[in-house]
């Protein structure tokens, strides 16, 4: 009887089993992020505002001239807002990149990066009722290219 008491008492000390990602999880992520890029490009303001927490921070590192850095930050509504006026409709097509990796999934939360057509974006997302919404943004675009030396 002991035994079996230690059995059961050793059972319910165990960590629950994390939930699993499954396909369905991916393919909401993966939504969300097309939904984000997408609708920017499409300058959809629908798209973009069911892919956002409506806390969202998208945010960029900036250096001034003085070398100095600083966040430059836009909230959700702000993003929605400037996806309506117009977002990314002036992109050319050709130059339109929607390249979407899951880089990690655990439980409820989920990072992406998304190869844009001038930008790179890494986001967070979490699932929110039920559905994956984007929290988070951290976006860079690429150094300019340092000019080539002067012939000699």
């Amino acid at each position: 009887m002991r035994a079996l008491f230690g059995f059961a008492l050793a059972l319910a000390l165990l960590p629950a089993p994390a939930s699993a990602q499954s396909a369905a999880d991916s393919a909401a992520i993966r939504q969300a992020a097309l939904d984000y890029i997408d609708g920017y490009y499409e300058g959809s303001g629908e798209r973009m505002e069911r892919a956002l927490h409506p806390e969202l921070a998208k945010r960029i590192v900036r250096t001034n001239a003085s070398g100095q850095s600083m966040i430059q930050q836009m909230s959700a509504m702000s993003l929605v807002l400037v996806t309506r006026a117009g977002g990314g409709r002036n992109i050319p097509a050709a130059q339109r990149r929607s390249d979407v990796r899951i880089l990690d999934i655990y439980q409820n939360a989920a990072c992406v990066r998304i190869d844009a057509a001038q930008w790179v974006d890494y986001l967070h997302l979490a699932k929110w009722n039920g559905q994956w919404k984007i929290v988070n943004v951290l976006w860079e675009v690429p150094a300019a290219p340092a000019p080539a030396p002067a012939p000699r």
